[in-house]
């Protein structure tokens, strides 16, 4: 083999390894290219995702803020249930001493 045949031969091999180099690039952007359609799923779902989220901030909120009224209720019905379970007593000490003081 001499020198022209040789760089010709390797002239030929740099030429399909760049062919084939390309081919396989051109494949690989072929079947991992995001389509449009993909694109406009991943934004809707981003965008329900969000509103999801909002919507879960809310009901937190909401759930905090009656928990808190409801705890303030169950304060003030358990401080009348003890006024009236005072006064209950009372009343029922102030008949025991009336009964005692009145002769049979």
């Amino acid at each position: 083999m001499n020198r022209t045949e040789f760089i010709i031969t390797t002239a030929i091999i740099l030429f399909v390894a760049f062919a084939m180099g390309w081919f396989a690039n051109w494949l690989v952007h072929r079947f991992t290219r995001v389509r449009q359609s993909d694109v406009a799923d991943l934004d809707r779902m981003s965008q329900e995702l969000h509103e999801a989220e909002e919507t879960r901030d809310q009901a937190i909120t909401y759930l905090q803020q009656r928990e808190a009224e409801l705890t303030n209720q169950l304060t003030q019905t358990e401080a009348e249930l003890r006024a009236a379970m005072d006064g209950l007593r009372e009343a029922r000490r102030e008949t025991e001493e009336l009964r005692s003081q009145i002769p049979h």
